[in-house]
């Protein structure tokens, strides 16, 4: 999951880079699908000059590097210097030369105004906290006629979340999220993200729900660690855990998470939402 673009400490502490690193091949991998959907979604082209936000441990600046070509460039924004070195990294090791990144916060975008032909964020527009000022700094360092296109969770209701945090929830009761905490889940209701986006100022703004694949390379006991190690927005709903009730949600999850075991993989399907909008 990506970095929230504000100033929430858990997302720059070492527990989240000991799970990036520990997930890092993995959780590539189960986001590949939804990572190939908003680039194609995006369309970047030859050229482009790229922003991607809450670009946390590079994707997908990486992928839309390798799409603009030597004569663009991508920079991948986060708050976290700790995920951004990994995406240095990982960019450094494809031999990418158009990439750099920029520890910033997206409210404060550290950019002149209509820099970018292109700007991105996978699973980061649902944490911008103040949303609307966010969006509106997107405005600002798009080019005109450029487009910013963003990708957000669907509904809590679907087969990855329902079988590893609805577990939880089935046990403990209570909200999955806590109440003015971090939502992953802002944006599952249809059209509004894109009121959001009309709001700060964009046009012709288009929004579309899909599922796509959300395919992990391993086994449920595997699934149920990572979703545990990475999903920060609820370790309020995981810290309710009573002692006595761990082992049986631990066990039901994992039978949850088996239900989609195809082979040697978990075949999940994620619902998305997509929204893009222009500079005009």
């Amino acid at each position: 999951m990506a970095s929230f673009s504000n100033s929430n400490p858990q997302w720059g502490s070492s527990y989240r880079l000991i799970a990036s690193e520990k997930w890092k091949a993995k959780s590539a991998a189960i986001g590949r699908d939804v990572t190939d959907a908003l680039v194609e979604y995006a369309r970047p082209k030859s050229g482009m000059n790229v922003l991607d936000l809450a670009s946390g441990t590079g994707e997908p600046a990486i992928s839309l590097a390798s799409r603009v070509g030597f004569e663009g460039h991508v920079t991948a924004l986060d708050l976290s210097s700790d995920l951004l070195a990994i995406a240095a990294e990982r960019a450094q090791q494809r031999g990418l030369k158009n990439f750099s990144t920029q520890q910033a916060d997206a409210h404060q975008l550290p950019f002149p105004d209509q820099s970018f032909d292109l700007v991105t964020s996978r699973f980061g527009v649902m944490f911008f906290q103040d949303c609307e000022r966010a969006l509106r700094e997107v405005n600002r360092v798009l080019k005109p006629g450029a487009r910013a296109c963003f990708l957000a969770w669907g509904p809590f209701e679907q087969p990855y979340w329902s079988s590893t945090m609805g577990v939880v929830v089935d046990h403990v009761g209570g909200p999955a999220i806590a109440p003015g905490g971090p939502d992953p889940f802002r944006f599952c209701n249809s059209g509004s993200l894109s009121s959001v986006m009309r709001k700060a100022g964009f046009g012709d703004v288009k929004e579309e729900t899909r599922t796509v694949p959300w395919t992990w390379p391993g086994t449920a006991e595997e699934v149920w660690e990572q979703a545990q190690a990475v999903a920060t927005p609820f370790l309020p709903l995981l810290q309710r855990i009573p002692a006595g009730k761990r082992d049986a949600i631990d066990q039901n999850a994992i039978t949850a998470i088996q239900q989609h075991a195809d082979g040697d993989s978990i075949k999940f399907g994620a619902m998305v939402v997509l929204a893009s909008g222009t500079n005009i």
